[in-house]
């Protein structure tokens, strides 16, 4: 047969199921086709974790503070009635006012008091020092003197101590005693004082004064 005689076969494309074509689809579904930007399950977990530890210490740095001005405001409010209630219940104290506490009052007590007892209040309206104690004659001229009145400015038959002070002191002040009373009042901020004395015995008076200073 001669050249011309040869007929030539036409070459057939591969099929679909061959081998070279099996390669070209594997390269199609492997890890990095599809959406291309989806998120990882563990860093959407990293994501969630961050923004709950943010909105946490928002919280913390709004809502303690905030709690803690609420709790202070309503401490405030009750500290004087709680401060007098604890007075009231341990009564008065057994012993001297500091110095300090007497100048703050202008409380001069005389050095030859007996008997001394005292306690102190605090609250947002004003502080009061209530003392009781047993001089003489001459003493009570001194603390009188003192505080910047006399004598001739207590008033027989006067108690001059309120029914708030007495309810929280205990202190009586009933029929059958020579009483004698005065108050000495100065301006803002120094305190008033309200004295009323026990003059059954002249020579023995016994003084209670509440001295109260308005902020």
């Amino acid at each position: 047969m001669t050249a011309a005689e040869h007929h030539i076969v036409p070459r057939r494309p591969p099929s679909s199921g061959s081998p070279g074509s099996s390669g070209s689809s594997g390269a199609a579904g492997s890890p990095g086709s599809g959406d291309g930007g989806g998120t990882p399950p563990g860093g959407r977990r990293r994501v969630i974790r961050r923004r709950l530890i943010t909105l946490t210490i928002i919280v913390l740095l709004i809502g303690i503070p905030a709690g803690y001005l609420v709790i202070s405001a309503g401490q405030s409010r009750r500290s004087g009635k709680d401060k007098e209630a604890e007075a009231s219940a341990q009564g008065l104290r057994e012993d001297w006012p500091s110095g300090m506490q007497r100048r703050i009052f202008e409380l001069p007590i005389p050095g030859n008091a007996v008997g001394v007892q005292y306690y102190e209040t605090n609250n947002w309206k004003a502080s009061r020092m209530y003392v009781k104690f047993r001089t003489t004659s001459a003493g009570l001229d001194r603390f009188l003197s003192g505080v910047g009145t006399g004598r001739a400015a207590l008033e027989t038959g006067k108690v001059t101590i309120g029914q708030r002070d007495i309810k929280i002191t205990g202190w009586l002040f009933g029929p059958g005693v020579d009483w004698s009373g005065t108050v000495h009042r100065n301006k803002d901020p120094r305190p008033t004082q309200s004295i009323t004395v026990n003059m059954t015995d002249p020579a023995a008076p016994v003084v209670y004064v509440v001295s109260a200073a308005t902020p």
